[in-house]
């Protein structure tokens, strides 16, 4: 029987807004001067016509989410765009009642038949990634999950449990959740705090002669700079894979600053975890980076948490990338891989030991995810797309309600600050850092805490 708290999808729209980027960010080989974030809002219904308003925000991360070699970045874009707005229009004819976890779940079944459309109206030669299409979709998604939790007069983290889910957890995922829903997973309160990773680009300067031209914009443009003023104790460091020399070096080099930063704030603990994003070619180049780590920098070894995404994101495609050599000196963690439950049991019988949990793959996959990651003992962190503003929120939230995240990922503030603006009044604690920690307990309000 349904619950009485359905909810129904009454209005959706949808609209775009473009922002330039204080500094170039590069990643995988690739450079990104800019975000445009896809804004959404859902109206819903409940049984007895009362009616609410949720918002949601993500950055139309194509760079990320499609690379190709067939697809131009502009084309990709365009693409994903589209494809965005389309999920928006076509959510209008939804009729599906119930949790936002079974809505979004249904309708994103419908999303290859929109990705091909698009693919075709856009004369496109390859199809629109998984990833693609989730990173798209999902603004709608936290649009519904926010108007649920604001319908209700409740944050949504508190309506997970069988009381107002239709579903067990064994309809999503399989058999080992039986009887059990989202509420065994999440928290009723977010964290009170949290420490935030500060990213380390491979374009970024650790020290002032690597500054060819400062910016001189009031902000930090060095490592020291930021660690300093900052209280950094968690530092993302963006690798190349490809050319292991520089990748030794640079971790050594991020070291050495680090420490010099850290003696001036008398600070004794602070970590790294290392991105190569999908660059290595095999699981052999982490060993031997490793290896020459140890050599060259045992303390920033030490201080290494957990290793992102090393090879290539297709696991299917390259069975013989085996992490489990590497799992056993530190967590190897999927994140461009993750796209569904069966990615997430591959990446375990290929010896990842953690995954990365990305609100910009839409907030039901986050939650089934990180359920399952929790059951099955993996590693969790969760990671942002150089989110800013509404998007940001949404993605420290999802941090401050799952038990085993420690850390939250946040670069909007160094690429981005113009996306922040009017947030950073709302929630200071979120946006102007001081102790290396975001204050994750502004976020129990209503829906998804923003």
């Amino acid at each position: 029987m349904p619950a009485t708290t359905d909810i129904l999808l009454k209005q959706v729209s949808a609209t775009t807004v473009q922002i330039d980027y204080r500094t170039p960010i590069k990643f995988g080989g690739r450079v990104v001067n800019d975000v445009v974030l896809l804004n959404v809002a859902v109206e819903v219904e409940t049984h007895d016509g009362k009616r609410a308003t949720g918002e949601g925000s993500m950055p139309i991360g194509n760079v990320w989410a499609w690379p190709s070699n067939n697809v131009s970045a502009d084309e990709s874009f365009a693409a994903m765009k589209t494809f965005g707005l389309r999920v928006a229009q076509s959510a209008n004819e939804c009729q599906t009642a119930g949790h936002p976890i079974e809505i979004t779940h249904q309708f994103a079944t419908s999303y290859d038949g929109l990705a091909k459309d698009v693919i075709v109206e856009h004369a496109l030669g390859e199809p629109m990634p998984t990833l693609a299409q989730m990173v798209a979709a999902s603004p709608f998604e936290a649009a519904i999950h926010d108007a649920f939790g604001k319908v209700h007069d409740q944050n949504s983290y508190d309506l997970l449990g069988a009381d107002y889910c239709n579903a067990d957890l064994s309809q999503f995922l399989n058999d080992d959740f039986r009887g059990e829903y989202l509420d065994a997973y999440t928290l009723r309160s977010p964290k009170p705090s949290m420490p935030l990773y500060h990213l380390v680009g491979a374009l970024d300067p650790l020290a002032e002669g690597d500054i060819s031209t400062r910016i001189n914009d009031g902000l930090p443009e060095t490592l020291g700079e930021w660690i300093l003023a900052d209280g950094l104790t968690h530092l993302k460091i963006k690798l190349n894979g490809e050319d292991l020399d520089w990748d030794v070096e640079r971790v050594a080099n991020i070291e050495m600053v680090s420490q010099q930063a850290q003696a001036k704030r008398n600070c004794q603990e602070w970590f790294y975890s290392l991105d190569f994003n999908e660059k290595c070619e095999n699981v052999q180049y982490i060993l031997d980076f490793l290896a020459r780590l140890q050599e060259q920098s045992a303390s920033a070894l030490e201080r290494v948490q957990y290793i992102e995404q090393p090879t290539h994101r297709d696991l299917r495609a390259n069975p013989e990338n085996r992490m489990h050599e590497a799992a056993q000196i530190k967590p190897v963690v999927i994140d461009e891989s993750l796209v569904d439950f069966e990615t997430l049991l591959l990446a375990r019988e290929q010896g990842y030991s953690g995954v990365a949990l990305k609100a910009c793959k839409g907030q039901t996959e986050a939650l089934l995810m990180g359920a399952a990651a929790q059951k099955y003992n993996l590693f969790l962190c969760v990671q942002d797309l150089t989110c800013v503003g509404r998007s940001f929120l949404h993605s420290a939230s999802l941090a401050a309600r799952i038990p085993t995240v420690a850390a939250i990922e946040g670069n909007g503030r160094q690429y981005c600050p113009a996306g922040n603006e009017g947030w950073n009044q709302q929630f200071p604690g979120m946006f102007n850092i001081s102790t290396g920690t975001v204050q994750t307990s502004e976020l129990a309000g209503h829906g998804l805490g923003y």
